[in-house]
């Protein structure tokens, strides 16, 4: 079966930390099932240049990096079956994040979450808005634009706070393929509703940042002390106890079967002492992890062979990057001086208008988007609460062009300016349409 045929998912690991049970149970369990889907090519990879970004510490990123290609491993990933490789061992990568930089039009990243999120923060001390923001901050969405677009990834499974860099992603190869033709994919976001956000050992969601987390591959010794230490309420031995809100049941859920939930449930009810319910939850995680804890310290304790998979990993990715950018380089001019000159941007289809196209999602709200005579899309509204508003944004745009787009500015997603620029010319070019029928 060709990769014309199969669905490219690509996921990323940001390489600051040790994996812990809610990474295992919300991202790393369901990505190594997906993975063996017969119908997809996954590409995952550790982001240890994004770390950079975050984390000064270089023996952290090279641990880290170590602990999350090794618990990926354990935990099920064939490397002879996904494309499995480090970020940084794919120098494509980099170069294509300055193509793209030169497409995108800084508003855009203005725009963007964690710059906005830096700049609020500041402001609100009193400080300079770019105060302690760096560069790479400001540019994070390029790079990974940049790691979505190198290998054209359809799927992108993220959290509901990084849509929003899947939509940049997508102006980005947009604004490309305008000025330099048809080159990109442009990715959707998948959103894991069904992920289990595991809480950690006070309640609250698992994550380093609360230094509630268990690690994933701790010794069992270490592990059943720090299940010992979930706060629990203070219902004494024979006392029912409720289900509802509790992290030691909520955790024993993620590992447990129906029946096994089912049976803790009753024990619940029973008054079962939070003694005996941890020494549950312990055998029942211990059970699922220790076959995997071995591979893990193996791998751990080799690192060299750790590198070997990571770069056979590089390999097989770099023989579709390496081409790719040398395709890429051309497009834009990077190009030797012998070579007899293409056609320097994409060419319209004669004859052919852009179009309005109008539809209802599940969330009930309608939405439409302007798409070119290829059915790109060009141009993304948000929700409306009634297809009558819709409609008349639409009527608004085809009637009055610039003023209708900057009216309806709130309405619709951030465009680039090379964005912008290319809806305004197909705006254009249906008025005339018009004009002369």
């Amino acid at each position: 079966m060709t990769s014309k045929t199969r669905t490219r998912v690509l996921t990323g690991i940001t390489t600051t930390g040790t994996p812990h049970l809610g990474n295992y149970v919300g991202a790393i369990r369901p990505a190594v099932q997906a993975s063996r889907a017969p119908d997809t090519d996954a590409f995952y990879f550790l982001a240890d240049y994004h770390a950079l970004i975050k984390c000064d510490e270089p023996a952290r990123i090279q641990r880290s990096t170590l602990e999350i290609a090794a618990s990926w491993i354990a935990s099920g990933l064939d490397p002879d079956k996904v494309t499995f490789y480090r970020q940084s061992d794919i120098p494509e990568i980099p170069e294509l994040t300055w193509l793209l930089t030169c497409v995108t039009g800084k508003g855009v990243l203005n725009r963007a979450h964690a710059y906005k999120a830096a700049v609020d923060k500041n402001n609100a001390a009193g400080q300079d808005p770019d105060s302690d923001v760096s560069a790479g901050l400001f540019m994070y969405p390029v790079l990974m634009g940049a790691d979505i677009l190198m290998f054209k990834a359809h799927k992108v499974p993220v959290g509901r706070d990084q849509i929003q860099h899947i939509e940049m992603a997508r102006d980005m190869a947009s604004s490309f393929n305008h000025l330099y033709g048809e080159h990109f994919v442009l990715p959707e976001a998948v959103i894991e509703e069904s992920v289990a956000l595991l809480p950690g050992l006070d309640g609250r969601k698992m994550s380093k940042s609360y230094d509630n987390t268990i690690p994933l591959f701790a010794p069992a010794a270490q592990m059943r002390k720090q299940i010992a230490g979930i706060v629990t309420d203070s219902k004494a031995p024979g006392e029912p106890k409720s289900t509802e809100g509790s992290a030691l049941f909520q955790i024993y859920q993620a590992f447990a079967s129906e029946a096994e939930t089912a049976d803790m449930a009753r024990a619940y009810a029973d008054g079962i002492a939070w003694g005996d319910a941890k020494q549950m939850l312990f055998e029942r995680i211990d059970r699922e992890i220790a076959p995997m804890r071995e591979h893990y310290q193996a791998l751990i304790h080799n690192p060299a062979q750790m590198d070997k998979i990571l770069l056979a990993g590089a390999d097989k990715a770099r023989q579709l990057a390496t081409p790719f950018i040398r395709e890429l380089r051309h497009a834009v001019g990077l190009r030797a001086l012998g070579q007899v000159a293409q056609t320097e941007r994409a060419t319209p289809v004669k004859g052919a208008l852009p179009s309005f196209k109008q539809y209802r999602e599940k969330d009930g709200l309608f939405y439409f988007k302007m798409v070119d005579a290829k059915g790109q899309t060009l141009l993304q509204s948000l929700g409306f609460t009634s297809p009558t508003e819709a409609g008349q944004a639409i009527a608004r745009l085809q009637t009055e062009g610039e003023n209708g787009l900057n009216a309806l500015g709130s309405s619709l997603q951030a465009l680039s300016d090379a964005g912008r620029q290319l809806v305004l010319a197909n705006l254009t070019e249906l008025s005339q349409s018009k004009v002369k029928a």
